[in-house]
């Protein structure tokens, strides 16, 4: 099985500034995920930026990257450009790894890429986990899956779903079999992921601001891969930085 990750790397970020290039254990952290992706057996690991600071610092630390515009809409913009700069056919897998995730799991970005090869007839696949926490269940930024017997998306929330009918409404619980939580892991053919900026966003996408609701919306599928847990914390905040420099300082990863 061949398959190529690309990471997309955006300088600006409001919440944490020039995030991609924030120091975790000497190393900028969009270089911590690329190292990290490499372990999936990709066959390629490719950085998608939007500054040629970012492109700098892959290239200072051996890892290849491509300059896209910056005025992209979206990360999956973002990574269309990088498909075409790279030359990449259509039916090349790639999987899309944020680059604010460096302790990303590289046996789900290998699984990610494994469902979408083996299920034809989806354009894209992506990854959820069993939700355990009645609060992670009714949080609106938690985002919720929902699928069919085949492991397909049925449609992707933030509101509780399934929502359990005979519960109490007053003290709500989870449901069961346990509710998924969609993690932010996509693998896409490279034919599809050329198209889908061409495509009009969905009224589901602007009413929830889930981007992968467009994909239903037009009628495409969507693999789901369901892991026992959930990914390594991700890099949104400075507090979300720090907990994740002290984990690679008592547990760095095997990278």
């Amino acid at each position: 099985m061949s398959f190529v990750v690309l990471v997309p790397a955006r300088l600006a970020s409001t919440r944490l500034p020039d995030k991609p290039l924030a120091d975790i254990a000497g190393k900028p952290m969009v270089v911590r995920v690329a190292e990290r992706a490499a372990l999936s057996g990709a066959s390629r690991v490719v950085v998608a930026c939007d500054d040629a600071r970012i492109l700098d610092a892959c290239q200072s630390h051996g890892v290849a990257a491509v300059l896209t515009r910056q005025d992209h809409a979206s990360g999956s913009d973002r990574l269309a450009e990088a498909c075409q700069l790279l030359g990449l056919a259509d039916e090349t897998c790639v999987v899309n790894v944020q680059g604010d995730e460096p302790l990303i799991d590289p046996a789900l970005v290998r699984q990610c890429a494994e469902l979408l090869q083996g299920q034809p007839g989806c354009v894209m696949s992506t990854a959820a986990h069993p939700i355990t926490e009645l609060a992670d269940y009714l949080n609106p930024n938690v985002v919720k899956v929902v699928v069919n017997a085949h492991g397909q998306a049925l449609y992707f929330s933030r509101a509780p779903v399934p929502w359990w009918r005979d519960g109490s409404a007053i003290t709500p619980a989870l449901p069961s079999p346990a509710p998924l939580r969609h993690i932010g892991l996509y693998g896409y053919r490279v034919g599809f992921l050329k198209r889908f900026p061409a495509l009009s966003q969905a009224p589901l996408e602007q009413a929830e601001a889930l981007e992968q609701l467009r994909v239903l919306w037009h009628g495409e599928r969507i693999a789901v891969h369901v892991a026992a847990h959930g990914p390594g914390p991700g890099v949104d905040t400075p507090e979300d930085l720090a907990r994740v420099r002290t984990l690679f300082l008592h547990q760095p990863p095997s990278v």
